[in-house]
């Protein structure tokens, strides 16, 4: 199929749908002007003191917060980030009753900001921060204007509620996750290299009709989807509706 054919297609799979369950990694906001991580110019190519990944494990965290923290204020707390026409579509279609919310592995907010009530944030948030001492809440300006190591009114240092590596996953939030998806028609996956676990793992739950899968570069999941599309969002999602 052309493009063309393949956005008819997808358009009609939405329009019949019932109930639609998204599922984003970090393909979707970077037209919103946040990295990739594992894009060619993404943040696991850049070079560093340690590797990216290294960096934003818990292990590293605990024992270096200051270079934790020097590398999380430059490249992962992106607060000026605008909701673009993917963030914007997925919340109509969920205002229009078509969507039961979106699965994201992103910690941007950027879900939320366009509108969307039903986000299950798989890693966290950075608009969410707390003290490991007390538990009292920041917000992400605080984090990003604090010199060095950000530390509460108590003494104690401030976390995101970012799930590093070596964390797990929150129950609760998998748990609803996993019933979202349960519940869906339709799953349409987006901008996911769909290679970290256990989040990439939640696809075998869906047990709908279609399963689509929009995204630059191949998956593991390619051979299951009804409707794959190797393009750049910026050439599908204008010409939904």
């Amino acid at each position: 199929m052309t493009l063309q054919e393949q956005i008819e297609e997808l358009q009609n799979i939405i329009d019949s749908a019932k109930h639609i369950l998204f599922f984003t990694g970090a393909g979707v906001s970077t037209d919103s002007g946040i990295p990739d991580f594992r894009s060619t110019d993404g943040l696991y190519n850049q070079q560093y003191k340690y590797p990216p990944e290294t960096i934003i494990s818990h292990s590293f965290y605990k024992a270096y917060p200051e270079e934790f923290y020097r590398f999380y204020k430059d490249k992962m707390l992106c607060l000026d980030a605008e909701p673009n026409y993917v963030h914007k579509y997925i919340a109509e279609l969920e205002k229009r009753g078509k969507s039961l919310g979106v699965v994201t592995q992103n910690i941007d907010g950027l879900h939320q900001k366009a509108g969307s009530k039903h986000v299950y944030e798989l890693h966290g948030s950075i608009l969410r921060n707390y003290c490991e001492r007390c538990s009292k809440f920041y917000d992400a300006s605080y984090i990003k204007n604090a010199p060095g190591v950000p530390h509460c009114s108590c003494g104690g240092i401030i976390k995101p509620d970012v799930v590093l590596y070596e964390e797990p996953l929150d129950g609760m939030i998998m748990e609803a996750a996993v019933a979202a998806i349960r519940s869906a028609d339709v799953m349409i996956v987006l901008g996911t290299s769909l290679v970290v676990y256990p989040a990439a793992g939640l696809l075998q739950y869906f047990s709908g009709s279609k399963l689509v899968l929009i995204n630059r570069s191949v998956t593991p999941y390619d051979r299951d989807a009804d409707l794959l599309i190797q393009a750049s969002f910026a050439d599908v999602f204008p010409k939904l509706h």
